[in-house]
């Protein structure tokens, strides 16, 4: 079990849901926060409720699809404690909709945010880790999805499973430098997420938080997924899962793909009535 104490951590995505809970779960092992997101009133918010878990916060607001956020993000940990010591690559979103009302924008825009973005702020942590000739720890935040998908949800769990599949692959690549590298693979938590990509989906505004065809047995809070993460630092291993009945379920699914259709297709059926097939017209 590693120390976290004064260990030093960069979180993008930090301004709510599971990367705000993980920046309050790490200040209470100790660890000294680096927060960044575009929203700088939420994040804020968030470095009040780390520093009254007892840890110190530094705050950097910007996109992280822009080309400068990853050096601000980890220059902003140099300045303010000296370094880095873990990195939680969490910002993210995704949107309930058919593949072919997707317009070739759409599928741009969430691969460059969920899997392009993490892995630049992931490459260049490394990178200096191993000029300073130093281990480290890479986190990336993925889904359950990665392991299987749902209708409406597909391009979504396209960059999931992109996320999931690099981890694996830097994780022994950067073995010998000493940097641990794992992905997390949240199950359906209750945060602003699917408020998000209702909106982005063109959904009426306020619905619910969750989706209807998510059973409340696999419904979780963003602050069991920060304890999953704060347990993975302390004891690094390769994937970060919060419920092992999903994940069991995601193994079925591989050796019986049959099993995967039979399921999509009752919530496919359940939620079609919410969708326009019609093609993109952008």
């Amino acid at each position: 079990m590693r120390d976290l104490s004064g260990k030093v951590i960069v979180i993008t995505g930090a301004s709510s849901g599971i990367g705000a809970a993980t920046a309050v779960e790490c200040a209470r092992a100790g660890m000294k926060v680096v927060l960044g997101a575009r929203r700088a009133d939420r994040l804020e918010d968030v470095a009040r409720r780390v520093r009254d878990a007892g840890g110190e916060a530094a705050i950097v607001v910007g996109d992280v699809t822009d080309e400068s956020n990853v050096t601000d993000l980890l220059d902003e940990a140099v300045r303010s404690f000296g370094g880095f010591d873990a990195v939680f690559a969490n910002a993210g979103y995704g949107t309930e909709m058919p593949f072919t009302a997707m317009t070739e924008e759409d599928l741009r825009t969430m691969f460059e945010v969920n899997f392009f973005a993490s892995v630049a702020l992931c490459r260049e942590a490394a990178h200096r880790w191993m000029d300073a000739e130093r281990g480290g720890h890479l986190l990336l935040c993925s889904s359950c999805l990665s392991k299987f998908t749902m209708a409406y949800y597909g391009v979504y769990a396209a960059t999931k499973a992109s996320q999931a599949m690099v981890a694996r692959s830097m994780r022994h690549e950067l073995a010998a430098h000493g940097i641990e590298v794992s992905s997390v693979h949240p199950v359906t938590t209750r945060t602003e997420f699917f408020e998000v990509s209702a909106e982005r989906s063109g959904f009426e505004p306020g619905g619910s938080t969750v989706p209807d065809h998510a059973p409340k047995a696999f419904v979780q809070p963003p602050e069991r997924v920060a304890r999953a993460v704060v347990k993975c630092l302390r004891s690094p291993r390769s994937e970060v899962w919060t419920s092992w009945l999903v994940r069991f379920a995601s193994a079925l699914f591989t050796l019986w793909p049959g099993l995967q259709d039979l399921v999509i297709r009752r919530q496919a059926a359940q939620d079609r009535h919410r969708h326009d097939p019609r093609r993109p017209t952008g």
